[in-house]
């Protein structure tokens, strides 16, 4: 019985939620979507959150249009299909990236995040410490930025 209990788990499907905006079609973002693809099954989604700009982040970012996002959404989503081989769902979330990350996963349910961000030198997210905030919510979390060979992992 044991065998069939791990065959089970191992067939078991992970549900990888991929956090991107301005990188959701960059080339590190797809070849650790081909690699973490390769390693097993599961299904991706892309949550983008709704960049707020001017004074919308400080009055009303929850009223910014969701235009952006989607244009992001549009653009990736085929590549990152074609990356995946299979299909990848994807959505726009709230303008707080921690925030859109918990709510996604409150409301989504996943078992990994790939947080996909700009370099060090410029990334609002890496400031905010996204990659670490993920994790503290109990989710394994690779974090993607241009530049590097490869995907860090960070736990």
């Amino acid at each position: 019985m044991e065998s069939s209990a791990s065959e089970s788990s191992a067939s078991s499907t992970s549900r990888v939620l991929i956090v991107a905006h301005k990188t959701a079609a960059t080339q590190p973002l797809l070849d650790a979507v081909r690699e973490r693809a390769g390693r097993g099954k599961c299904v991706f989604t892309l949550l983008v959150p709704n960049a707020t700009h001017g004074l919308h982040k400080v009055v009303d970012p929850e009223d910014q249009t969701a235009s952006e996002a989607q244009t992001v959404l549009d653009r990736a989503l085929p590549l990152l299909e074609q990356a995946a081989g299979a299909p990848v769902d994807g959505f726009v979330g709230d303008p707080d990236p921690v925030a859109a990350v918990h709510d996604a996963i409150n409301l989504h349910g996943f078992d990994e995040v790939i947080v996909s961000t700009l370099s060090a030198k410029v990334s609002r997210w890496l400031r905010l410490d996204l990659p670490s905030k993920v994790s503290g919510m109990g989710l394994p979390v690779t974090t993607v930025t241009p530049g590097e060979d490869s995907a860090a992992v960070a736990s």
